[in-house]
């Protein structure tokens, strides 16, 4: 059994090992060993030259990032939690995400920056929110969301062979998820969804944690004869559209589980895409599973009752198959 944290970790250290020009850089990532433990022990392994601790200041080591990139090297940058990364929007958005096209094609980024996301670990409103439709919503990069140990170990080299910037999400509540780390296909593609069960009666379109919650539904209501498809849609941009129309063609009900809140989120706009694409086969409203429009709280109970849960997911699809 591997952690998430471990293939995480596992992925940097081939990167770095396989090509020289991977180095490692954000705030803690080296004596400290990563707000999340993830890169513990690389510093010892690979040096200050190629794991360097930034000051705080996202916007200042984004920017480095950047420019190193261009300059020919493939850094990896780690944010410490999504709410950071607004500092650098104007590093991420105005630069990264333009310059290829501002330079007429002649200057790329490829730039993989990293970044812990969502609610679970009583971090309170300025360290626990998704957004990574915001994100998502930018032309110029890309978005991976890892929902299992295997896309842990595997998307960062993805990631980094794109010739354009690449953010990858991880989920804090994923870092000590275990599972059998699986051989890595001869197919992989980490910009493809993934169909991680196939049904017949509703699709449940997710990412990130959802997919484990989504999954906990699916077993449940299996007892009841009900046939649910998940959907691990793992890119959010591009998104992988035509795997997401063919399951829902297929089942006729579509249920989107998404922790941002559900103005402007990414299940709006898998929703929207869903209407257009395939209105005369749907059979029932599509339903859309988020996080309740207010800052993540700190208290236990009162974060749980805000972000979506397996309960809120039952009774989504218990909607759409009319119970």
């Amino acid at each position: 059994m591997t952690t998430y944290r471990e293939a995480v970790r596992e992925a940097i250290r081939t990167a770095m090992t396989d090509d020289a020009k991977v180095f490692l850089m954000g705030e803690d990532v080296g004596h400290y060993g990563g707000c999340y433990a993830v890169t513990k022990g690389l510093l010892d392994e690979f040096g200050e030259q190629r794991v360097r601790d930034t000051p705080l200041s996202e916007s200042g080591f984004v920017g480095a990032g950047i420019g190193a990139s261009i300059g020919g090297m493939k850094p990896i940058v780690e944010v410490m939690t999504v709410n950071f990364s607004l500092l650098a929007l104007d590093q991420i958005v105005n630069n990264a995400a333009t310059l290829r096209h501002m330079s007429g094609g002649q200057i790329g980024v490829p730039l993989v920056i990293r970044m812990a996301t969502g609610a679970g670990k009583q971090l309170a409103a300025q360290h626990s929110h998704s957004l990574e439709n915001w994100y998502a919503h930018i032309p110029g990069i890309k978005v991976l969301t890892p929902a299992t140990v295997t896309d842990a170990r595997y998307m960062l080299a993805e990631a980094l062979n794109d010739p354009d910037p690449v953010i990858i999400f991880e989920h804090v509540m994923l870092y000590n998820q275990d599972q059998i780390l699986e051989s890595r296909p001869e197919d992989y593609n980490a910009f493809r969804a993934s169909v991680t069960r196939e049904g017949s009666d509703v699709s449940i379109i997710t990412y990130g944690a959802g997919l484990s919650k989504a999954l906990e539904v699916a077993d449940k209501v299996a007892e009841q004869g009900v046939s649910l498809e998940v959907i691990d849609l793992r890119c959010l941009r591009p998104l992988d559209s035509k795997a997401i129309f063919a399951s829902v063609n297929k089942t006729g009900k579509a249920v989107i589980v998404d922790e941002a809140w559900l103005t402007g989120s990414l299940a709006s706009e898998v929703s929207a895409q869903i209407c257009e694409h395939c209105f005369w086969n749907l059979d029932a409203p599509v339903q859309r599973v988020c996080t309740r429009e207010v800052p993540i709280p700190y208290p236990a109970h009162l974060e749980r009752a805000a972000t979506p849960q397996v309960e809120d997911i039952l009774h989504a699809v218990n909607f759409v198959i009319g119970k």
